[in-house]
């Protein structure tokens, strides 16, 4: 018995052996290579394959991106700089017209001495929705200036006397006490009437003349742009921010809509949701730019970029309302019943119970159509506004500049890019912090 114990505890070890560091071929950039792209030889082949493909593709595109053309004047300069090289004429592009006309690509015709102007609205944007994106990090108290915005930047792009959005400001103030009060007396149907109502009241017979008045002792006034000035970028941000901002609200409303139990409102929602998605945007515009006109009153100065941001958002509005239809339906019928047992009223459920989950459910398609809102602004080149791809049929048609292609496309294509990237990735953070993923 002694025997066999003293052979078992040969066996065993007293001592714990130090850690060792893993071979440098199993961690690191080599152990993820081997990992990933030499994992067998058919991985080998198409890793080895891969790379032949890149080396070819940088190879004839890295010469034609850093054509050393950037202080060219007109196509036939670039040529001539190329040729002087020893690139060839067409070996290279030609990044003069982006470095002669990138200002009129980002602003449109918008004069000169005022870029300040779209450049301050710009960054009073961030601020203004920087305590909605990122309500960790900004102070909730900035949030007066959010509702601020609107009013400045519409002052800031047009012009004029800042008293015309101040008394629109008014009219918000206004209608919001007459609803409050109205609610406490006849309850809150009565409250929404009669808040709409003294708005568009005000709007109409009040605001336009008070403002002239006050124009007329105090003029807070900016040099007048006039719609047709906008272009570019400028207007492709403008279209698209306020088709975002506008279709988010919207959309939940209609969505809320679609799914009540009272006819006739869900037959109105159902009825626009399924015409707006009916028709090409395309044909929307064209409604806002010419047959608007026709049902309007003669003399009605209808501002063409204000009739494109209206089509715009709703257009925008009814993608939104079945994406949160979307998200409103995946939500257990548990959630509504506990709002039931807990004993909230509608709209208090919706707002502290369901309707917070469904947005959680739908950020990754609420995104996706905000980015493709944004693209969609490209489409109003059709009715001659001129959005940034418009702006590069005007710069082609410069006889300095006839025969431009890919290089106006590129760096339209690369702001884009860098917006929608942006979006794209703000919607992985915000599910992210919202843990919207199944554990």
């Amino acid at each position: 018995m002694s025997n066999t114990h003293a052979d078992t505890v040969l066996y065993v070890r007293e001592t714990m052996l130090p850690q060792q560091t893993p071979p440098s071929t199993s961690v690191g950039a080599v152990g993820w290579a081997r990992e990933n792209l030499f994992s067998g030889w058919f991985n080998t082949v198409l890793t080895l394959a891969s790379l032949v493909f890149i080396y070819f593709l940088l190879a004839g595109l890295l010469p034609w991106l850093t054509a050393p053309t950037w202080g060219a004047a007109s196509l036939t300069e670039c040529r001539e700089i190329l040729a002087a090289e020893g690139i060839g004429g067409h070996g290279g592009a030609c990044w003069g017209v982006i470095s002669e006309r990138w200002k009129q690509l980002l602003f449109g015709f918008y004069p000169a001495e005022e870029y300040w102007r779209p450049i301050l609205a710009l960054i009073l944007l961030f601020v203004a929705i920087s305590p909605v994106l990122f309500a960790d990090f900004v102070s909730s108290k900035l949030l007066w200036f959010t509702g601020l915005f609107p009013f400045i930047a519409v002052w800031l792009l047009w012009g004029g006397s800042l008293w015309y959005p101040a008394m629109a400001l008014a009219g918000f103030v206004i209608g919001a006490a007459a609803l409050s009060f109205g609610g406490k007396v006849g309850g809150a149907i009565i409250g929404a009437i009669s808040g709409v109502l003294v708005a568009i009241v005000w709007w109409l017979f009040i605001a336009s003349d008070l403002a002239s008045l006050l124009s007329s002792v105090v003029a807070l006034e900016l040099p007048a742009v006039q719609s047709r000035e906008f272009g570019g970028f400028l207007l492709a941000i403008l279209l698209g921010v306020t088709a975002i901002l506008g279709s988010l609200p919207l959309g939940i409303i209609l969505a809320l809509g679609r799914r009540s139990d009272l006819i006739l409102v869900k037959s109105l929602c159902v009825g626009f949701i399924e015409f707006i998605r009916g028709v090409p945007l395309i044909t929307l515009l064209f409604v806002a730019s010419t047959l608007l006109n026709i049902f309007l009153p003669p003399g009605t100065n209808f501002d063409i970029i204000l009739r494109v941001m209206i089509m715009m958002t709703l257009f925008a509005a009814a993608y939104m309302a079945e994406v949160i239809r979307g998200g409103l339906a995946a939500l257990p019928t548990g959630q509504y019943e506990a709002a039931d047992a807990l004993g909230l009223d509608y709209w208090k459920a919706q707002r502290l119970i369901i309707m917070p989950q469904a947005l959680k459910i739908s950020i990754p398609g609420i995104v996706s159509t905000f980015i493709g809102v944004f693209k969609d602004t490209t489409l109003v080149s059709i009715i001659s506004l001129f959005d940034p791809l418009g702006l590069t049929n005007a710069i082609r048609a410069d006889g300095a500049w006839t025969g431009i292609y890919w290089e106006l496309f590129i760096f339209v294509g690369v702001v884009f890019f860098i917006f929608c990237f942006s979006m794209s990735r703000y919607s992985m953070y915000l599910e992210r912090k919202l843990q919207t993923g199944h554990h």
